[in-house]
């Protein structure tokens, strides 16, 4: 099957990308093998843009990718993270985007990784304590060794943005984009158009529940998204906003597809320049959310769901803490 490409700057991936997180941690019970299985299903579709971390897991996430893409690693646009740091533990460290790091994290990836270089190399959290310039300036010297192709931001103020990029060209910009989450269309996406920057949006289906799949009590209790975390799926906040998923899998009924793949069509409806990430770690939700590029919405398709769903009826904020967000 061929999936159709995008451009992000002069980077060409997948217009649908696999977001691979939830093979290792975070969304409930994991099993590495299924894992695999969907990366490789995800590759025989033409998902060949594939995004992780090393501290998904943490680094274990880096290691099932490496497994998955053994002997196809020419048909895959790699893409990971690093300055979220992590104890093998799982114990948090903090946020760090000291030029030591970012050497070390990088060397560290492509060993666990089993890759010569990557094709998209993102700051997963901006360092408060270290100057943008001097954390993009390492990020460059990797591109300058080989070791990295293409620099990318994640979570990054337009200020932070503009800095970054007048240091070294930013490819790519990662943030949290749906349906229900749509502040970044004030300032972010405004900036990073007139730098030329993609846009790659991570929980384009806002954690799951714009898929319908989500009611109280549905979720595993290991599951991160039943905790304080994540206030919109929980209480009285899921309650609201499962109304206005009804809404929206009113409209997909009228359309003939699933809810899920109406709010992915509204993201890939956004921009040439937009590459969302929907992350699963099934092969049936891989295949579903690869139906989404056949779904064609009009002028009157993207006013019902603007009327479904008000840009701020969202119930919740999108983190419990949101201390981490680079606020500029």
């Amino acid at each position: 099957m061929t999936t159709p490409q995008r451009q992000l700057r002069d980077l060409t991936v997948s217009a649908l990308g696999l977001g691979c997180m939830g093979m290792s941690e975070f969304y409930g019970s994991t099993d590495e093998q299924q894992g695999i299985d969907t990366i490789r299903r995800a590759l025989d579709l033409g998902v060949t843009f594939l995004d992780t971390a090393d501290m998904y897991g943490p680094f274990t996430n880096e290691q099932l990718v490496g497994k998955a893409i053994g002997g196809r690693r020419d048909e895959v646009q790699l893409a990971t993270k690093f300055g979220n740091q992590r104890n093998p533990d799982g114990s948090r460290l903090g946020i760090n985007g000291s030029p030591e790091y970012v050497r070390s994290a990088c060397d560290a990836s492509l060993q666990r990784l089993g890759v010569d270089h990557i094709d998209l190399y993102y700051q997963h959290r901006v360092d408060q304590s270290v100057p943008i310039e001097e954390t993009v300036g390492a990020m460059g010297e990797l591109v300058a060794a080989g070791k990295v192709r293409h620099l990318g931001l994640s979570e990054a103020a337009p200020d932070t943005i503009r800095r970054a990029h007048a240091t070294h060209p930013i490819t790519a910009l990662q943030t949290e984009y749906s349906l229900f989450t749509r502040d970044l269309e004030d300032e972010i996406l405004p900036t990073i158009r007139e730098l030329g920057i993609g846009l790659v949006p991570y929980s384009p289906l806002g954690r799951g529940i714009l898929t319908g799949a989500i009611t109280q009590g549905t979720l595993e209790a290991s599951d991160s998204r039943t905790s304080a975390y994540f206030p919109r799926l929980n209480g009285e906040a899921l309650d609201a906003n499962l109304v206005l998923v009804d809404r929206v899998r009113a409209i997909a009924s009228d359309k003939g597809c699933t809810p899920g793949q109406l709010a992915l069509a509204w993201v890939l409806a956004q921009g040439d320049d937009v590459v969302p990430i929907p992350g699963t770690k099934r092969v049936k939700y891989l295949e579903e959310n690869v139906g989404a590029l056949d779904v064609q919405l009009t002028a009157e398709d993207l006013a019902a769901l603007a009327n479904a769903v008000p840009r701020d009826a969202v119930v919740g904020a999108r983190y419990g803490d949101m201390s981490h967000i680079d606020a500029g």
